[in-house]
């Protein structure tokens, strides 16, 4: 049970701020727009499910694919901070007037909705580059232990991981009612300190690889 509450506790706090469940699900009423909340539901069923699989998927051949490709982890955790910080830093210098005209834009079909299912409302914006480079992380560290260690921990960041899904179906499928209060400045200014800390996060993790690979040369 040691392994198991230490790899869920590592998994459930680093993939918290990413998954970001309250904060991603006014991204996802402005992609959704004005819909009937069947069909929040719906989605927000197909995007929980689906984060579910993609992100246990990382975590079962994630260290096999970085092997076969010959990229190390702290690598991995370069290019993914990167590429979390560069969608941050996107967030935090879109104007408004941009998201307006994207919310007009998005109120399409139901058959256009569901093809953004995956890109872009499950990869980037519910499990981005920084969870995978998580995933990837906590599968490596977890692999290192006994057969048995090992089992356990992998079984808290499965554990973890559909807790956060059950928490993203929640999020996602009552965000109208959620923000109903929420004044569009209020929802502006919360998207803005969001996109500032997905790119203090994506720094972070850029730091930790380099951190990694400088003592690898030391």
């Amino acid at each position: 049970m040691r392994e198991f509450s230490k790899f869920f506790g590592f998994a459930f706090s680093a993939l918290l701020p990413l998954v970001n469940p309250l904060g991603d699900a006014l991204m996802f009423l402005g992609i959704v727009g004005a819909a009937p909340s069947a069909i929040y539901r719906m989605l927000a069923k197909k995007i929980a499910i689906g984060t579910t699989i993609f992100l246990l998927t990382i975590e079962a051949v994630g260290t096999a694919l970085l092997k076969f490709f010959g990229i190390s982890v702290p690598v991995m955790q370069v290019a993914g901070g990167f590429a979390l910080a560069a969608m941050g830093w996107s967030l935090l210098n879109e104007n408004e007037s941009d998201q307006n005209s994207k919310q007009t834009q998005v109120g399409a079909g139901l058959r256009e909705l569901e093809q953004k299912v995956f890109y872009p409302l499950i990869f980037p914006i519910t499990a981005g580059p920084g969870c995978i480079v998580v995933m990837v992380t906590l599968s490596a560290h977890a692999s290192t232990q006994g057969l048995l260690p090992a089992i356990i921990a992998h079984a808290g960041i499965v554990t973890a991981v559909v807790l956060l899904s059950v928490g993203v179906y929640y999020a996602y499928a009552y965000a109208p009612a959620i923000t109903a209060r929420v004044s569009p400045q209020t929802a502006h200014g919360v998207l803005r300190v969001i996109a500032f800390v997905l790119l203090c996060i994506g720094i972070q993790i850029t730091w930790n690889g380099v951190a990694a690979m400088l003592k690898t040369l030391l």
